[in-house]
């Protein structure tokens, strides 16, 4: 008999707790790492890592897949980079707790949100719960590849006391916040590991509502708060980062007053370009006094892919538009390559429905062709407005010209948030402070417009080996940020790190050749719903408790994936 399960020789082992790369064997046993260093014995595989980067297996805290779940083993796209746990559950909004009649209310809320199709989800989940608990046995009985775990949200929550239309419109009644609370309390002990809500106006229903708990009196939030705290489970929230500075303020006061845990997100935008420089300051202060507040980061700007197929781009409020987005994709192709059609698309004027969308469709210094090997912190000449003053062409033929590139596929890309300053130098800030996280990367959601859920690769790539606008960060930091610092924001200390008695995830990497493919729009959701993709090259083995799940890529058939109900404690 073999004294190890798996064995991974000579390669370049990052352990996750930021201690510096060196070269070492990597055993296991079981779901667990057993030797770290010069390993003797045989074991019934051994894997050849010389050259390669050993890294724990990546945790993804800020993920969509409620729904997803429940038809999707392998959590697609986050397992094609790396990760092997995710957290699901957040910005507010999920399936569960959730009545019968409230099922079309609940994807509709998640379709507005998050951008899941609707008929993905409608066609996709397999409805077979209705109380949190029943949830979570239901996703449990389904095999997985990756570990997971959630959190319940306060839409569903809200729902499911108040009703749908009250939830959205009401304030609660002092039994409604009781019953709230309790249900939150039956959902942390059944395993959530949090409670997550959003305020930011930027999440609305497929109606264009505000989604439910948006506007949620500070007696709702601190009565569920002290549930939280009284439980050791976390308070996420997506917060309006326009107002941060204001929004951190309660935050913080609610943090101290319930002794909760609080992680909200953190990013730069240009309404409010410096106010996250304020946040920090109350970040600060907070650690210094011993307070858990924790700002969430994303990896990259949170960036819009325009295409013709997608939900935005600069001519999707055009009349014409409007009247050509609904036909077949050949059809629209079709009259997209008629100069006739061309030129009266151009000569439109978009009608005005806000200022966000305005933003979104008239910013030309913020848009960037993507073209092969695109960079994600791209030159500010090198955006479609600069191009234009450069030719003199008009910005809308070039923009015309770009989405029609590769017979119609071309893309643009649109940075929104981290990039008023025109780099992600912000970013490099925020990544370097001790009170922040690397999250955000949305895997499972946003599927017409942003693709953010390679942000894993994205870390190492570009912030530990291509940035050439700046300072990057260290790899071993790197690794950290999104292992060990990530495990432990949700007290899953069994993960992260490359230790013995710790869980045996890990990902044996070709670091020399790790890219980015091109972002791409696919149509492989139930429904036929379409969804950004974005695939890497160079993950050669991502192990998932023990057991090789995917090779170059490719699924080996192991479903060693486990519902992670509750915090985990650090092994002796």
């Amino acid at each position: 008999m073999s004294e190890h399960d798996v064995v991974i020789r000579g390669g370049l082992v990052v352990d996750g707790t930021g201690a510096p790369a060196r070269v070492a064997d990597v055993a296991l046993r079981g779901s667990v790492v057993t030797e770290v260093g010069d390993v003797s014995g045989g074991a019934r595989r051994e894997i050849d890592a010389e050259g390669m980067l050993v890294t724990p297996g990546f945790v993804d805290m800020h993920t969509h897949y409620d729904g997803q779940a429940t038809w999707d083993p392998h959590f697609s796209p986050s397992s094609g980079h790396g990760v092997t746990t995710v957290v699901m559950g957040n910005c507010g909004v999920g399936f569960a707790p959730c009545r019968p009649e409230h099922r079309d209310w609940l994807i509709n809320v998640m379709e507005g949100v998050e951008d899941i199709p609707g008929a993905a989800l409608h066609e996709g989940i397999q409805w077979d719960w209705e109380s949190f608990p029943e949830y979570l046995d239901a996703l449990q009985r389904r095999p997985h590849a990756l570990d997971y775990a959630t959190q319940v949200p306060h839409s569903a929550i809200r729902g499911y006391v108040m009703g749908a239309e009250r939830s959205e419109q009401h304030d609660a009644t002092p039994e409604e916040i009781a019953a709230m609370a309790s249900l939150v309390g039956e959902a942390v002990d059944a395993g959530a590991l949090g409670f997550s809500s959003s305020r930011t106006p930027l999440h609305k229903t497929a109606q264009g509502v505000l989604v439910a708990g948006t506007s949620a009196g500070m007696d709702e939030l601190t009565a569920i708060a002290a549930v939280l705290a009284s439980k050791g489970a976390l308070f996420e929230i997506a917060c309006d980062n326009d107002r941060i500075q204001e929004e951190v303020k309660w935050l913080d006061t609610m943090a101290r007053e319930q002794g909760t845990s609080v992680l909200f997100n953190l990013s730069q935008t240009d309404p409010n370009p410096q106010g996250w420089t304020q946040a920090l300051a109350v970040l600060e202060k907070a650690a210094a006094d011993g307070v858990s507040l924790t700002g969430q980061v994303a990896g990259r700007s949170i960036g819009l892919c325009m295409c013709w197929r997608g939900t935005a781009h600069p001519f999707a409020l055009h009349p014409s538009w409007q009247a050509l987005a609904t036909r077949p994709w050949s059809e629209q192709l079709s009259t997209l390559r008629d100069p006739s059609f061309r030129a009266k698309l151009l000569a439109e004027t978009a009608p005005s429905v806000g200022p966000f969308e305005s933003f979104i469709t008239q910013t030309f210094a913020r848009m960037f062709p993507m073209h092969a090997g695109f960079d994600y912190e791209p030159e500010p000449e090198e955006s479609l407005a600069a191009i234009s003053a450069r030719t003199g062409v008009a910005v809308l033929e070039l923009v015309y010209d770009a989405l029609m590139e590769r017979d119609g596929e071309g893309m643009i890309y649109f940075p929104l948030f981290n990039y008023a300053s025109g780099s992600l130098d912000p970013l490099h800030t925020l990544h370097s402070h001790p009170n922040t996280r690397f999250g955000l990367a949305d895997g499972g959601a946003h599927c017409g417009a942003i693709c953010d859920a390679g942000m894993p690769t994205f870390m190492l790539t570009h912030w530990a080996r291509d940035r050439r606008r700046g300072p990057r960060l260290g790899l071993e930091y790197v690794v950290k940020r999104q292992t060990k610092d990530t495990a432990d924001v949700y007290g899953l200390l069994d993960r992260g790190v490359l230790a013995p008695g710790m869980r045996a995830d890990v990902n044996v990497i070709d670091y020399e050749n790790l890219k980015l493919g091109p972002a791409r729009m696919a149509w492989d959701l139930p429904a036929g719903g379409r969804r950004l993709l974005q695939d890497a090259t160079g993950y050669r083995f991502t192990i998932i408790g023990g057991e090789v799940v995917y090779v170059d890529g490719e699924h080996t058939g192991a479903l060693p994936g486990a519902l992670i109900r509750g915090p985990q404690a650090r092994p002796a």
